[in-house]
């Protein structure tokens, strides 16, 4: 059989391959005309991670009972750590901060931050870390210059031969390509331009480009291109961009992830100009956070020690770790899991929102902080917890607020949708190639097409 696509998602432990095709229909929209998905080891440990990739195809055959040729294929990958970043700026709140946005809308694991001038004990964690690409901030545009190009010279000095991207003060670019000629640089626009504007599209872009460029440079990585002949992006941020894309159909979302090491959780929203007017540090329209520590296999320990009496239900926390399994099947275990699932969504959501503060001035009202999702319109799952654990809609349901007064946290009136094809991150690196396919695969999975006719009606 003859498909267009073939998407792998490549994770720390499986790879996961969406086999489609998309046709469109007499008014010239897309639709996808078939889909296939199957599974096989991740093997980037055993130094090629085509075994894996080659297994999860063989699973489709074994399917369809007969071979499988594709158009293109594409990948993911969160394998072997994901994409490591450090990250180097001036001030916490400032550049240090957009840096990070930007790192973390691309996809990347922030594994280091420093602000301020770096010390060799810095350099020497660097080291440790092993990272896929080191970011120098600092500096507002035509601002403070000293500080970046100190942190410059002291890394390129160590010769750590990983990219380097620079997306601090502008006045400072052609220095920086002095400091580190012969070495492999990037100069993105400032994350930080001036007091109070975040710009990090820009560097995200470039993140991902990189990403794909070095990604074939990785312990068991390197046969990738072999089979892969499409882009290569990192997981979470192929996440971000099918929110991006949702964003463009259906207006303010919400996306959480939830899986068995990390919860992530995606927000696009500009908020409401009323909590705007009230912010005290600016927040992208797109932003990702991670929970590492919030997990419902890996890290299920860490979440099972955040429940208390009113999570539990009746049940004890020594019931609940032994009944957590990788992929719950006994009804015991799936209500262990469920319940999980539950604390790591409430968790990473008050992680995630903003926070409101009344000020005692004398001119009384309130200020905010962080991300303002009283706009959101939509509240998505995807990952497998929510979508293979029956009961995730309710889930996220109950995390809207339901009061009338003042929140930045989503509101009743905001719509439930499952990633019940399990497609997010396929669809986010397909938007790259197929833009039109992309938006037909999230609206199969998401059944965003009956959605619309209801709200028609």
């Amino acid at each position: 059989m003859k498909v267009d696509y073939l998407v792998a998602e490549i994770g720390s432990t499986t790879t996961v391959v969406t086999a489609f095709s998309s046709k469109q229909d007499k008014q010239g929209r897309f639709f996808i005309d078939m889909s296939f998905q199957g599974k096989g080891p991740t093997t980037v440990l055993e130094g090629d991670v085509t075994v894996g990739l080659k297994a999860a195809i063989r699973e489709i055959e074994n399917q369809l009972k007969e071979p499988l040729v594709w158009g293109k294929m594409l990948a993911t990958s969160s394998a072997a750590g994901g994409l490591k970043i450090t990250v180097h700026g001036l001030m916490g709140q400032m550049t240090v901060r957009a840096a990070k946005e930007a790192a973390l809308g691309a996809g990347g694991v922030i594994k280091m931050v420093t602000s301020g001038r770096m010390r060799k004990s810095d350099l020497k964690k660097i080291y440790e870390i092993n990272p896929n690409m080191i970011m120098i901030a600092g500096g507002t545009d035509y601002g403070e210059r000293e500080t970046a190009l100190y942190n410059a010279e002291l890394i390129s000095n160590e010769q750590f031969n990983k990219p380097v991207l620079y997306c601090g003060n502008i006045a400072n670019q052609e220095e920086i390509r002095e400091i580190f000629k012969g070495q492999e640089l990037y100069i993105i626009e400032n994350v930080y331009p001036s007091v109070d504007e975040l710009n990090v599209e820009p560097a995200r872009k470039v993140i991902q480009e990189v990403f794909e460029k070095n990604i074939v440079k990785a312990p068991g990585m390197n046969h990738i291109k072999e089979m892969v002949t499409g882009s290569i992006m990192p997981t979470p941020g192929a996440v971000m961009e099918s929110a991006k894309l949702l964003y463009d159909l259906l207006g303010d979302l919400l996306v959480f992830d939830v899986g068995g090491a990390t919860t992530d959780v995606h927000s696009v929203t500009e908020g409401s100009s009323a909590i705007l007017d009230m912010l005290v540090n600016p927040e992208p329209k797109a932003k990702r956070t991670v929970e590492g520590d919030l997990g419902v296999f890996v890290n299920s320990n860490n979440v099972i020690e955040l429940l208390d009496i009113r999570d539990l239900g009746g049940f004890s926390k020594e019931y609940i770790a032994q009944h957590i399994t990788a992929i719950p099947i006994e009804k015991e275990d799936i209500a262990a899991s469920r319940l999980l699932t539950k604390k790591a969504v409430d968790v990473a959501l008050k992680r995630h929102a903003g926070t409101l503060k009344r000020k005692y001035d004398g001119d009384g009202g309130f200020i905010a902080y962080g991300k303002d999702l009283s706009q959101v319109k939509y509240i998505v799952g995807t990952g497998g917890a929510l979508t293979r654990i029956p009961g995730g809609e309710t889930i996220l349901t109950a995390i809207r607020y339901l009061k009338e007064d003042v929140t930045m946290m989503p509101r009743k009136g905001a719509k439930v949708l499952l990633d019940k094809d399990y497609i997010m991150a396929c669809a986010g690196v397909l938007s790259r190639e197929n833009k039109a396919a992309s938006q037909a695969l999230l609206m199969q999975s998401l059944g965003i097409a009956k959605v619309m006719e209801a709200a028609v009606v």
